[in-house]
C-alpha cells in the first residue's frame, strides 16, 4: 500500500477531484478531502512536529531523570565520595543522587531537540498548506491505484503539488 497527497488551491476543485477519482473506479472508503469544512490535520492523524518532540521530551524526561537519580546515588555509594562534609554518607549519596538526576534531565533536553520523526517533518508542509486554506486529498491504494490511475486523474485538476508515499513501517 501506499499514500498519494495532492494539494488543491480551493474547494470545488478538489470536490470535482474526488468526484473525478470514484469514476475511474478508486473505492472512496480509502479517500479523504482534507481542509476547511472537512477533516482536519489533526484528525486524520497527520503528526504536529511541536507534540510529537514535546511527547518524545516528556518520555524521556520521565526514564532519564530516574535513572540519573539511580546513577549519581549508585556512584557516591560505591566511590564513598563526600561532597559536603557535615552531611551523613545517605545526605551525600543522596545530593549526588540528584545531580544525576539533572544531569539525566539535561540529557533528555538534549535528545529530544533530534526527537522529529521524519513522518512529522514531512507532514509540515501539508499542515502549512491547510492552514493557509488549500485542500489535500489523501488516496491510499496500491501502487497502481495511487501511482497510475490517481495520478493521471489528479494532474488533470493541475494541483500544486501531488507526492506519492510508501506506507509507514510502525517499529
Amino acid at each position: 500500500m501506499s499514500y498519494l497527497v495532492a494539494v488543491l488551491s480551493d474547494k470545488t476543485q478538489a470536490e470535482a477531484a474526488y468526484s473525478a477519482l470514484e469514476q475511474e473506479g478508486l473505492p472512496s472508503d480509502r479517500m479523504n478531502i482534507l481542509g476547511n469544512g472537512y477533516p482536519s490535520a489533526d484528525d486524520y492523524g497527520l503528526v504536529d512536529p511541536i507534540q510529537s518532540v514535546r511527547a518524545a521530551a516528556t518520555q524521556k524526561l520521565y526514564s532519564l531523570v530516574p535513572v540519573g537519580f539511580v546513577v549519581g546515588f549508585g556512584l557516591a555509594w560505591v566511590t564513598g565520595i563526600v561532597l559536603l562534609e557535615r552531611l551523613t554518607p545517605i545526605g551525600n549519596y543522596t545530593i549526588a543522587g540528584f545531580f544525576g538526576a539533572v544531569a539525566g534531565g539535561i540529557a533528555a533536553y538534549l535528545k529530544s531537540t533530534n526527537a522529529g520523526s521524519i513522518d512529522s517533518n514531512e507532514t509540515l508542509p501539508y499542515r502549512n498548506r491547510l492552514d493557509a486554506g488549500k485542500y489535500l486529498i489523501v488516496i491510499q491504494g496500491t501502487e497502481a491505484e495511487t501511482t497510475d490511475r490517481a495520478t493521471n486523474v489528479l494532474n488533470q485538476f493541475q494541483p500544486e503539488n501531488i507526492q506519492d508515499y510508501p506506507e509507514p513501517t510502525r517499529a
